[in-house]
């Protein structure tokens, strides 16, 4: 593995041994550079409460790979987080920046009732 990814992963490492300390929900969120996902896992990471992505039917048309597409991801996870009856999140952004299509899911999240 290259430096830059094991940094990243050293990075994602340290704030989910916090988050699996805290025992809270988590939204995490992963991208490459073509999609995003985003998933809601459970406070002790046994599963998959909710997920979104690029990938779905609904949003494949168009780009994949820019804010737009990050924006429909934070808001359809953030309506499928609601229909599973969870509102209360920590941001698990895996390592990457706070900036971009990371920060554009975030904000539709919250914009779509995701407290975190």
């Amino acid at each position: 593995m290259n430096d830059k990814k094991v940094s990243r992963l050293r990075r994602a490492r340290k704030a989910r041994l916090k988050m699996h300390e805290l025992e809270v929900v988590r939204l995490c969120v992963n991208r490459s550079s073509q999609h995003i996902y985003a998933q809601i896992i459970s406070a002790d990471g046994s599963q998959v409460l909710a997920s979104a992505s690029t990938l779905d039917k609904s949003l494949r048309e168009g780009t994949t790979g820019n804010v737009e597409a990050a924006k429909k991801v934070g808001t359809l996870i953030a309506e499928r987080a609601k229909a599973a009856g969870i509102s209360q999140v920590a941001f698990d952004r895996s390592g990457f920046k706070y900036h971009g299509r990371v920060q554009a899911l975030a904000d539709a999240a919250r914009e779509g009732g995701l407290e975190f």
